[in-house]
């Protein structure tokens, strides 16, 4: 028993090369570009929220300021009206061209204030400005007088005013007038926030959504109309953070993240509130999350790609390298397998002063060394063949000299089973088989007595009795040699028959093997087409139609139709007698013989 060796499943060397490279360069920026990737992220992240923070803050400062500077204005005008007035502004002395003036004066000085009034203890007083307050505008200026009479400045809910493009976003803002601790009025501005919504514009212009909210989430002033005055804006989470944390949002921004619905879908936000201390407002910045962190998100696109490019380049340069060593490589595997499968001419070609170069070299002297050692072989095999085939031969010969009516008999036999085979399709290993086992068929006659063997007439019982082992004898001559073990059922069964009166076993259809089988008919048929002591030579065309009456019966069917079809084509020629027929009767033949006679054939010595 031989025992071959496992092979490992081979590994390409590009494969190995591009894994060295990947480890020794890619792996390593890998890592580098990771960190930083993780530095730069936490920057850019950091930078926009310290962006929004900076935004709110200038912005919320701004209107905190202005709110300061128009109370100072408030603050200035009362006292003038106090001096005035001498503290008297009643209803006689309120519509005093001197507090009239006072209070034009008061309007025109800043193009913010839309809208001013003095108003006494009674209620009653004067007003200036470029617009007339709506219903909404009075009942804003009632709040402001109650709060007025109670000593409290008031700062207003946003309204707006007018329509279309005179539509204006105002607010008022109030501040009691006293006189030596007793109430005289009040001085109600309303305030145009347009310089506000220019600021909000140019911050939407940064990418930014800024709108400004006070303490109730209502809006105040935003940069675009998608959102109304007074609207609640406590739907976002940004505003509704800055409500819910009360008087703790006059201190504290706050930057958050957050979810907006737009239609269907959920956007994700990035926003910062700034309060503004002095009016309970907020003003708001606003960002879509995936436009806030566009830095980090083109920074990392940047260095995946700058790593895929990496990758591509250790690639190329792999397969560059690689190349260099298995183009050779592959000449050499190419000219071994043609070396396997028996091509022993096969030289390689490769100019190379490397170690391929010698490999090459020594590959090719191994390779005219084995195709001289192989001719070798094939000569010797040839021999032995041609040999071994003409031992057989003459042992076949020497049976066929025994009865001077046979002579031939095994070569012929030979031939048409040959045939028969091929036109079968069966494989050349089998065609070698038939030849071999068809030439030494009748063997076993070697060591049947010439009495019987040559006896011109029918044989008895005990004469068919004895010719019957030379099956038996043949098979067990041969049986010795290994070589042979395929061929011995041909020898020791070609007399079997289909419907089991065959002999020596006795055997049935199936049991008995193809080779016999093929055999039977080639026997058959030149024992019908060649002169014996017992019966003349048959013409093809009638030994055929023998044939086909014992086919299926005796006779394989398949191997029947592959004689016929070779005999149409032509391919049978049948020698002429040698011998001369001598008329010998012929005695009834054994029982077991009666089918065949019944068709004239006398199978006892085919």
């Amino acid at each position: 028993m031989s025992f071959k060796l496992p092979i490992p499943s081979r590994i390409p060397i590009l494969y190995v090369i591009l894994g060295v490279l990947v480890a020794i360069s890619v792996v390593p920026m890998y890592f580098y570009s990771g960190q930083v990737e993780s530095i730069n992220r936490d920057r850019l992240i950091t930078n926009e929220r310290l962006l929004q923070n900076t935004v709110t803050r200038s912005l919320a400062d701004d209107i905190s300021q202005h709110e300061q500077t128009l109370q100072m204005m408030l603050s200035n005008l009362s006292s003038a009206v106090q001096v005035t007035s001498g503290g008297d502004i009643s209803a006689e002395h309120v519509q005093a061209p001197e507090l009239r003036a006072l209070l034009e004066n008061f309007v025109s000085s800043s193009d913010d204030l839309a809208y001013a009034t003095l108003l006494n203890s009674e209620a009653k007083g004067i007003s200036a400005g470029r617009i007339a307050p709506d219903a909404f505008l009075q009942r804003e200026l009632e709040r402001a007088y109650a709060a007025a009479r109670e000593g409290r400045a008031y700062n207003g809910q946003a309204l707006t005013v007018g329509s279309g493009k005179a539509a204006r976003t105002v607010v008022l803002v109030s501040a009691p007038v006293m006189y030596a601790g007793r109430f005289l009025g009040m001085i109600g501005s309303v305030v145009d926030l347009q310089f506000l919504i220019r600021r909000l514009q140019e911050i939407n212009l940064g990418g930014l959504t800024p709108y400004v909210v006070d303490s109730q989430g209502r809006l105040v002033a935003g940069a675009t109309p998608d959102y109304a005055t007074g609207q609640d804006m406590t739907n976002l989470e940004i505003v509704k953070n800055f409500v819910e944390q009360g008087g703790q949002a006059q201190f504290v921004a706050a930057t958050r993240e957050f979810s907006v619905k737009d239609g269907k879908n959920s956007v994700k936000m990035l926003g910062t509130y700034s309060p503004v201390g002095n009016l309970d407002w907020a003003v708001v910045v606003q960002k879509p999350r995936a436009e806030a962190y566009r830095g980090v998100y083109e920074m990392q696109r940047t260095a995946r790609l700058l790593a895929l490019l990496a990758v591509l380049l250790s690639i190329g340069i792999s397969i560059f390298a690689a190349r260099r060593i298995t183009n050779p490589l592959e000449v050499l595997t190419e000219s071994s397998h043609a070396i396997a499968r028996g091509d022993f001419s096969q030289r390689v070609h490769l100019k190379s002063r490397t170690e391929i170069g010698e490999l090459a070299a020594t590959f090719n002297v191994m390779s005219e060394e084995l195709e001289q050692f192989v001719e070798d072989l094939k000569r010797a095999a040839n021999e032995n063949r041609e040999l071994f085939m003409g031992s057989i031969q003459m042992l076949a010969g020497a049976v066929d000299e025994k009865d001077p009516y046979t002579r031939g008999h095994s070569d012929r036999v030979t031939r048409y089973s040959v045939m028969i085979a091929r036109e079968m399709g069966q494989p050349e290993e089998f065609l070698e088989i038939v030849r071999v086992s068809a030439q030494l068929h009748d063997v076993g006659k070697i060591g049947i007595e010439d009495r019987i063997l040559k006896k011109p007439g029918a044989l008895t019982a005990e004469e068919f009795d004895i010719m019957k082992t030379h099956t038996s004898k043949g098979a067990h001559i041969l049986r010795p040699v290994a070589q042979l073990k395929d061929m011995i059922p041909g020898i020791e069964l070609h007399h079997e028959s289909l419907d089991g009166r065959g002999y020596p076993h006795g055997l049935k259809g199936d049991e008995i093997p193809l080779l016999p089988r093929i055999i039977a008919v080639a026997d058959t048929f030149d024992a019908l087409t060649t002169n014996r002591p017992y019966q003349d030579a048959r013409d093809e065309q009638a030994a055929l139609r023998i044939i086909h009456d014992l086919s299926g019966k005796r006779l394989d069917p398949t191997a029947v139709a592959a004689i016929t079809a070779i005999y149409q084509r032509g391919e049978i020629r049948v020698p002429r007698p040698v011998l001369p027929m001598q008329a010998v009767p012929t005695p009834p033949l054994p029982e077991i013989a009666a089918s065949a006679a019944a068709a004239g054939v006398e199978t006892t010595r085919v």
